[in-house]
């Protein structure tokens, strides 16, 4: 980093060997605001997939529920009886009957708020809490099966695992997608530097002859397009920032779809953008001028 705001401050005078205008520096400005600008976005995908992932399995983790399927004159009997078979189950913290207006409330996204629950034959949910060492969920089913036989219990496993898997590889996606758009930008400056110095090929000869060393020469070509590509950034980054700040806040029936802002600490991340693209710039301006100034000697 420090070798970076050395090039940047440079010699003032150096970089005039570099065009300051025309197509390379449009190239440069334009490539390093849009991947930035797609970075905020790929890195806002990353961070909502991380904590969606951990809320779905804090929400599923160490409950269960009992749902029982009986007519209606035996329902409230197998629920009393469900309850009493959890009541004496270890690693049961606590079990409740939902009510009848809970179960509207779940239904409600399906089927709308004025379902007639109450004439429906709806089986009967019961919320079960786990303890931290959790209940032996075979060893339950079994005594479920024997002593309340409209009985099915779900320990949510099967929803749990695959929700988070998923998450978890959206996760990862956003970071993938973050290291194409550092790579892309790296060969897009790298072939804009190179257009400039072949462009410049008269200039460094007489340079050259004059008795300017090509370290003196790449330098400035770096300086230049390292400034370029933090000037973009930083432009893209803000534009990024702000399209962020106006998207939905979260809320429970949005789900996914909103809160995909940033969060706490992570307010930190989008503001590295900038120096990191200059730091991609400037690595890939250093390699392209010299591999060329090494053929035009």
């Amino acid at each position: 980093m420090t070798s970076i705001v050395s090039a940047c401050r440079g010699d003032s005078q150096a970089h005039r060997i570099v065009p300051p205008t025309g197509f390379t520096a449009r190239l440069t400005v334009f490539s390093a605001a849009t991947m930035s600008f797609l970075t905020v976005f790929a890195l806002t995908l990353s961070l909502a997939s991380g904590r969606l992932g951990q809320r779905w399995g804090d929400e599923l983790a160490q409950t269960a529920t009992l749902r029982i399927s009986a007519p209606g004159d035996q329902s409230v009997a197998q629920t009393k009886a469900a309850l009493q078979v959890l009541d004496s189950t270890p690693g049961v913290a606590s079990a409740r009957a939902l009510s009848a207006k809970e179960q509207r409330v779940l239904l409600a996204p399906w089927f709308g708020p004025d379902l007639p629950v109450d004439s429906l034959p709806i089986p009967q949910l019961i919320e079960i809490k786990e303890t931290v060492d959790g209940f032996d969920a075979a060893g339950l089913r079994l005594r479920l099966q024997a002593e309340v036989p409209g009985a099915v219990l779900d320990d949510h496993t099967r929803w749990r695992a695959p929700l988070e898997r998923a998450a978890e590889r959206l996760k990862v996606l956003g970071w993938v997608s973050i290291l194409l758009i550092g790579t892309t930008t790296a060969a897009i400056i790298t072939l804009a530097a190179n257009a400039a110095l072949a462009a410049n090929a008269q200039v460094i000869a007489v340079l050259r002859l004059i008795g300017a060393q090509d370290s003196y020469i790449a330098r400035a070509f770096v300086r230049r397009f390292t400034l370029r590509a933090l000037l973009g950034a930083g432009l893209g980054t803000t534009l990024g920032i702000f399209a962020v700040m106006v998207l939905p806040a979260a809320q429970e029936e949005g789900g996914f779809l909103t809160g995909l802002g940033f969060e706490g600490i992570n307010w930190i991340l989008p503001f590295l953008i900038p120096p990191l693209a200059a730091l991609v710039a400037y690595t890939a301006t250093g390699a392209a001028a010299r591999k060329t100034l090494s053929e035009l000697a």
